[in-house]
């Protein structure tokens, strides 16, 4: 059997967890031939995370050094899974999609999948302000990248285990998101991109909006510029229930 680490970063979400276990529909995915770890990232919280998720059955890491890519760091290096896929703890991210994105996956042999929130459908579930951002983010990570990604700071991704073994993947913070995803491009991985359902939030929003997209887009420049790179292929998926019919590469 295929072997799934569902791994999510979490920082005072213990109200978030009951309601976000249940969303991970690991009957589905083990009668689809995967056995599924699900990997809470304690990110030094004060309200009981980590204990909440081990009362719910998940298996806890503990990474006392705050910060997003921080957590996920501590996050890869524990999964055992032959395949990774992240989201966050806040309720944003549909895990009850995980079937289909790993079909889709599988079926089109794709190495690293990213996901695309920044749909008309979607868009009552965000900020205004944080809608304009995250597409000024993605249109320049699509300049500098040619990657062809419409949502660069999307934090749920489906990817092989050895993608993360062979990309440099450096920032602490909120820029890991979209470093991930340009690191994988640069790396040559074959890569994708699918839209997905994105959810109202639950919970205390804590993301710091202004510096966290100037220290992003300082990191865009960094990224690019400062270290090697050879071109890669993004494919642009309209649907993550879709089947092979209707799927096509973007240039």
């Amino acid at each position: 059997m295929k072997r799934l680490s569902v791994v999510i970063p979490a920082l005072n979400e213990a109200l978030n967890l009951p309601p976000l276990m249940e969303t991970i529909p690991v009957t589905a995915l083990t009668k689809a031939g995967w056995e599924t770890e699900v990997v809470i990232v304690d990110n030094d919280s004060s309200d009981g995370t980590g204990d909440v998720a081990l009362g719910l059955g998940a298996r806890v890491v503990h990474q006392p050094r705050r910060g997003y890519g921080n957590a996920y760091q501590a996050g890869f290096a524990a999964a055992s899974g032959d395949v990774i896929a992240t989201g966050d703890a806040d309720l944003t991210y549909p895990f009850d999609a995980l079937p289909a994105l790993l079909t889709a996956l599988e079926e089109h042999e794709i190495e690293f999948m990213s996901t695309n929130r920044l749909l008309r459908e979607n868009s009552n579930a965000m900020k205004w302000s944080h809608m304009v951002a995250n597409h000024a983010l993605s249109r320049v990570s699509r300049m500098l990248f040619r990657n062809g990604l419409r949502d660069s700071q999307s934090g749920m991704w489906i990817f092989r285990h050895y993608v993360w073994q062979g990309i440099d993947v450096r920032s602490p913070g909120m820029a890991f998101s979209q470093e991930i995803k340009n690191a994988a491009t640069l790396a040559g991985f074959r890569t994708a991109e699918v839209p997905i359902e994105y959810r109202k939030r639950g919970g205390q929003v804590k993301l710091n909006a202004l510096p966290d997209g100037m220290a992003n887009l300082r990191q865009l420049f960094q990224h690019r510029y400062g270290r090697p790179h050879m071109a890669s292929t993004a494919l642009s998926f309209p649907s993550p229930l879709s089947t092979a019919e209707g799927f096509g590469t973007t240039a």
